[in-house]
């Protein structure tokens, strides 16, 4: 019998250890568990490139759009820490592109603030909202210009652009 309050879970999904994850998910570990900091697995994963494991996660019906106590969702970190490979998973697999976190930030906002063009062109393609404002009424162009993103302003600009 397993002691759950002895395994690490989240560490598990930090190193990426899939072949263990999978035991305890097929041993009906809830694959949406929080830490005492309030990140799920799929998070933790996520954030520390573990791309195989996130598929797992998903694989066992991990919600891809659970926040964290600030309300940023999975791909929102991506987005912020600028991992593409891992981020491009998450929408192919149903999350949502568009939520916006206590600030009214969404991921394409994180993308354009740190710069992060691959990023923003794949939000784009999923059907990101440029025109969406976050609480102090700043748009993924408003964000990309005042950090000094001009590459990534102009994708944006472009993506707004009537065809």
């Amino acid at each position: 019998m397993i002691d759950h309050q002895t395994v690490d879970y989240h560490e598990i999904a930090r190193r990426g250890d899939v072949k263990v994850m999978e035991m305890f998910l097929k041993a009906d570990l809830n694959p949406d568990l929080r830490d005492a900091r309030g990140y799920t697995l799929l998070m933790i994963a996520a954030y520390n490139q573990q791309p195989d494991m996130v598929d797992l996660l998903l694989d066992y019906d991990a919600d891809p759009d659970t926040p964290d106590p600030s309300g940023n969702t999975p791909l929102m970190g991506l987005c912020f820490k600028g991992y593409p490979d891992v981020a491009a998973r998450l929408p192919e697999r149903g999350a949502a592109v568009d939520t916006q976190n206590g600030a009214g930030a969404t991921a394409l906002m994180f993308a354009t603030m740190f710069g992060h063009e691959p990023l923003a062109q794949m939000l784009l393609e999923a059907g990101a909202d440029a025109s969406l404002a976050d609480a102090q009424n700043r748009t993924a162009l408003d964000l990309a210009r005042s950090h000094g993103h001009r590459q990534v302003a102009d994708l944006l600009a472009a993506h707004a652009a009537p065809s």
